[in-house]
């Protein structure tokens, strides 16, 4: 015979059960959201490197099919929940600009060491042109894809021409970070412009990237957030007569040839630089290192004597062997999808269909043997 209030007990351990699992869920999520942005990096720091602001973009779908699902994951990512981990970084190597900002630096630190700490790291010189975040292996193998895709966009901006960067001058951003100016010139055009196609493209893809803000390029050289403490000891901002004797310096050009997937959260490498999970060779850099080099011999003679970059071919042969690990990925993918067994049966199919052919056992052996 049942018992008194057994259905409406076992109804409430049900309901009791349904909303454990669901906290536990949303816990999990939570949890992963957290640790990303307790990570030591992904603070105010990189909020001021990198110009984050916490608001979110909504993205543009290129894919009818996959929308629903891509808008669907976005609504799971509140707007605070939007921590960029990568960014697109246009390294700057020039031996010439990364002296002078050694120099600035220490002509700073010359007047007030506790500043020491606030500085950027040698190697780290960039000039960020897109944030993102990527959150899984899944997200990085498609922001590589996108790089990838990326390039012959930028290429077409440019139309056959190098890219340079000017650098002139050092300014604050409200007396908080310190950076070195671009100056001006169509190549800020240049710039702007790729770095909206690159947003563009991003978004496309389902990518959570950009900023609210409008994009401003620059070279950070210094932050006082590296060094919260100094607040207690009175330095709130940066002050202007420490850089005043570089305010008119000229630093040099950087010459673009290659553009970064890097990630703010990863050790950095050895040289100081971020850990970088592809590149690619922009302008007329493409093609063989022979070619390559003509281009920089020609623009190295420009230089005037004792400021001629150092390691260019260093920096050649990595930008190079960056494409190709990036061309080898893409290899990898394709090799991949034409050995599964339904792309093997649907080229068989469009390469047979209609044919009178006897398929046996050596057929079927010889085709596998042409599509690995």
């Amino acid at each position: 015979m049942e018992q008194p209030g057994v259905g409406r007990i076992n109804s409430n351990e049900n309901e009791n059960a349904s909303e454990k699992k669901k906290m536990s869920e949303e816990f999990e999520s939570n949890t992963i959201m957290e640790s990303l942005i307790d990570m030591p990096l992904a603070t105010l720091d990189i909020k001021e490197e990198f110009g984050i602001t916490d608001v979110a973009h909504k993205n543009k779908e290129s894919s009818k099919g996959n929308e629903q699902v891509r808008k669907d994951k976005r609504k799971k990512r509140k707007k605070k929940d939007y921590q960029p981990n990568y960014f697109l970084s246009i390294p700057i190597t020039n031996k010439e600009i990364t002296t002078g900002i050694k120099k600035l630096q220490n002509a700073i630190i010359e007047q007030d060491k506790r500043l020491a700490k606030t500085m950027s790291r040698d190697g780290s010189f960039h000039i960020t042109l897109l944030v993102m975040q990527l959150l899984n292996e899944d997200e990085v193998n498609i922001g590589i894809d996108t790089l990838l895709e990326l390039k012959p966009l930028i290429e077409e901006i440019l139309q056959g021409k190098h890219l340079t960067l000017p650098f002139q001058g050092v300014d604050t951003f409200e007396s908080q970070v310190g950076f070195v100016k671009l100056e001006e010139g169509d190549h800020i055009k240049q710039l702007l412009e790729i770095a909206e196609v690159a947003k563009r493209t991003f978004q496309e893809k389902g990518i959570l990237a950009g900023e609210d803000r409008s994009y401003n390029p620059h070279l950070t050289f210094m932050k006082l957030s590296k060094a919260s403490w100094l607040r207690k000891k009175g330095v709130k901002k940066i002050n202007p007569k420490l850089y005043e004797k570089f305010i008119n310096h000229r630093f040099g050009e950087e010459m673009v040839y290659r553009i970064d997937l890097c990630s703010m959260l990863k050790e950095k490498q050895s040289n100081g630089y971020y850990h970088c999970d592809s590149s690619v060779v922009i302008g007329e850099l493409e093609g063989s290192s022979s070619t390559v080099l003509q281009r920089y011999r020609k623009d190295i003679h420009s230089w005037p004597r004792g400021k001629k970059p150092l390691g260019i071919q260093d920096l050649i042969n990595e930008a190079l062997h960056q494409e190709r690990m990036g061309l080898k990925y893409k290899v990898k993918q394709i090799r991949k999808l034409l050995l599964e067994p339904e792309t093997q049966a649907k080229i068989r199919r469009e390469l047979f269909e209609g044919r009178p052919i006897n398929y046996n056992q050596e057929n079927s052996v010889y085709s596998s043997k042409i599509l690995t």
